[in-house]
């Protein structure tokens, strides 16, 4: 009797066990499709696969940290949390673009600043 009880808690156990591999591979399966390429915040060296601007075609080349043609795969919805942050390429050509109209926007604030300055002195 004792090792027909002994039987069953072994085969309890191996199905217990055989059970939690599978949830964990399970997990892990969700894992690996929940994760989204995020652009702008990889270190030098440190990029997945190739750059967006076709500059290389391997991970771990690229040469400046927080390069917007560069991405790292992270956990979907930490991209969009990220400063720099992007689910798409920043090219150079948006990123002048981006940087002059927060110039002009700038510049307008001042102008409007100093003419509200100059018309308290009058």
């Amino acid at each position: 009797m004792n090792s027909k009880k002994n039987l069953n808690t072994l085969l309890a156990g191996a199905v217990a066990v055989t059970a939690m591999a599978g949830v964990a591979t399970g997990a892990q399966a969700s894992e690996k499709k929940a994760k989204e390429k995020c652009y702008g915040v990889v270190k030098a060296g440190k990029n997945g696969c190739g750059a967006a601007d076709k500059s290389h075609t391997c991970a771990g080349q690229a040469k400046a940290d927080a390069s917007g043609v560069e991405w790292v795969l992270l956990p979907k919805g930490v991209c969009a949390k990220l400063a720099n942050g992007s689910l798409t390429p920043i090219m150079a050509d948006d990123a002048m673009k981006g940087a002059e109209k927060a110039m002009d926007m700038g510049k307008d604030k001042a102008m409007d600043m100093g003419k509200k300055m100059m018309d308290k002195k009058h």
